[in-house]
């Protein structure tokens, strides 16, 4: 499958988690674990630096609670402006995604 035809499959599915900046979509997916995809706009986060220093954020996450998460593929979307690159922006991203990840643990074990 096409990974276009899965973005538009998990968007569809209306299972959504959110949180002040991001906002996480997911579906089941048939396979042995998660899968994580990506959705960080220009009219969000203006700068190229800025949008790669998001996306490495994420992906760290995901690689760090990749084990305890379902088999689901997940669309991870930033929703509001960002502005900061300093360090503490960074953290808030960091704690912001992983609380995302938590919730989405202990819905599946629900």
């Amino acid at each position: 499958m096409l990974a276009a035809e899965r973005f538009t499959q998990v968007f569809s599915g209306r299972r959504v988690l959110r949180g002040a900046n991001f906002v996480l979509h997911f579906l089941a997916n048939d396979l042995a674990g998660p899968r994580l995809g990506l959705v960080i706009p220009k009219k969000q986060a203006r700068t190229a630096v800025l949008r790669n220093a998001v996306k490495r954020q994420a992906r760290e996450q995901f690689r760090k609670n990749r084990s305890r998460l379902p088999a689901v593929d997940m669309i991870l979307r930033l929703a509001r402006p960002l502005s900061g690159l300093d360090a503490v922006s960074r953290a808030a991203w960091r704690a912001e995604i992983a609380a995302l990840f938590d919730q989405l643990e202990r819905k599946a074990a629900a």
